[in-house]
C-alpha cells in the first residue's frame, strides 16, 4: 500500500495532480479540497494517499491532510458509496462541514452532491452518525457518553414502538435541540416521525 507521496508537483488540475517522486510521476486523482491546498505550492508537497486495486486499474488517490484520507477511507466502506462518489463528497464539503451535516440530518445539502441521492443521504447520516466526531477531530464538539447512551436508549425504545432502526436513528438525528432526558428525547423523535 502507498500511503504517502513527496515530492515535486509536476502538473495540477482540480481532479488530478502528477506528482514527481525520485523520478517517477505518480498520477494521483484528488479532491477539490486538495487542490486549493496543493494548487499554490512551488516546492515540494507531500500527498496522503489510498491506492485502490481493480481488475481493470489500479488508482491512486491522494488527500492533503490524514483527516482526508481518513475521511474517504470511511466513506468508501458505506454501503453504495465508492472511491469516485467519495472523491465527490469530499470536494463538494470539508471534513468539518460534512460531519455537521451528519450530524444535523441534513439530506438537503448531501444530496446537492454530485451522485448523491436521497437513500444513498440517508444511508450515509445512518452509517455515519457515530463516526463523524472521531473523524473531524477537534474541529467538532465532543458529545459526552450520557448524552450517546440517551441517544442509543431513545433509539431502542422507538424501533420497540414498532419502527425500523432507519427511521428511529434519521429522526434522532433530525432533531435540532435533542433533550437530555430519555422521556422528552423520544416524544421529540415521535414528532418528527409524525411528520414524516
Amino acid at each position: 500500500m502507498i500511503g504517502r507521496l513527496r515530492g515535486q508537483i509536476a502538473q495540477i488540475s482540480p481532479q488530478q495532480l502528477l506528482i514527481d517522486v525520485g523520478g517517477v510521476g505518480y498520477e494521483v486523482e484528488i479532491s477539490l479540497n486538495t487542490f486549493a491546498a496543493l494548487a499554490d505550492i512551488k516546492g515540494e508537497a507531500i500527498v496522503f494517499t489510498h491506492l485502490v486495486v481493480r481488475e481493470d486499474a489500479q488508482l491512486l488517490f491522494g488527500f492533503s491532510s490524514p483527516d482526508e484520507r481518513e475521511l474517504f477511507r470511511t466513506l468508501i466502506k458505506v454501503n453504495g458509496v465508492g472511491p469516485k462518489m467519495a472523491l465527490a463528497i469530499l470536494s463538494g464539503l470539508d471534513a468539518a462541514s460534512f460531519a455537521a451535516c451528519i450530524l444535523d440530518g441534513d439530506v438537503k445539502t448531501l444530496t446537492g452532491l454530485p451522485g448523491v441521492g436521497k437513500k444513498t443521504a440517508e444511508r450515509l447520516i445512518i452509517e455515519m452518525r457515530d463516526k463523524v466526531t472521531t473523524l473531524a477531530g477537534e474541529q467538532m464538539p465532543e458529545i459526552d457518553a450520557v448524552t450517546a447512551n440517551i441517544a442509543d436508549d431513545a433509539e431502542a425504545a422507538l424501533i420497540g414502538l414498532g419502527y425500523k432502526p432507519q427511521e428511529a436513528a434519521l429522526a434522532l438525528s433530525k432533531l435540532e435541540e435533542p433533550a437530555q432526558d430519555l422521556e422528552a428525547l423520544i416524544k421529540q423523535a415521535l414528532k418528527v416521525l409524525m411528520k414524516a
